[in-house]
């Protein structure tokens, strides 16, 4: 007999919420498992490696869209890995703007607290950045 998890299990084994797994049935990531007599949802192993793979897609920072495109390129083990390379190689260019982004915003919000004469709300330069000019 094939060990069965019950979706609070699952959610536990994957260090992930029960809304999330329901979410991620219906909208497809994760099929559906077959029904316990009584009713209950029954995830097998293949659910809970599904599940892990997209909790550690999600982890890396793949958008849910990229994760489909994942599990559809991992469900096809005979296919060449180049379209995964292309998918990891545009995620890690993304990243790396993100990066140089925050970067720009510390060195921004560094400045203007490095400006901070510790004086009164109407001549903090914090507060003349953010308001409107």
């Amino acid at each position: 007999m094939t060990h069965t998890y019950s979706i609070g299990a699952l959610a536990e084994a994957t260090d992930a919420k029960v809304e999330t797994v329901r979410y991620y049935e219906r909208i497809g990531l994760l099929p559906e498992p077959e029904r316990t007599s009584g009713n209950y949802r029954a995830y097998t192993g293949d659910h809970l490696a599904r599940l892990s793979f997209i909790r550690r897609a999600r982890d890396l920072g793949f958008t849910l869209g990229q994760v489909r495109a994942l599990l559809g390129l991992a469900d096809n083990k005979n296919n060449d890995c180049c379209a995964v390379d292309a998918m990891a190689r545009d995620h890690l260019t993304d990243i790396d703007r993100k990066i140089a982004d925050l970067k720009a915003l510390r060195r921004e919000l560094n400045d203007l607290l490095g400006q901070c004469k510790q004086g009164t709300i109407a001549d903090c330069r914090i507060i003349g950045a953010l308001s409107p000019r």
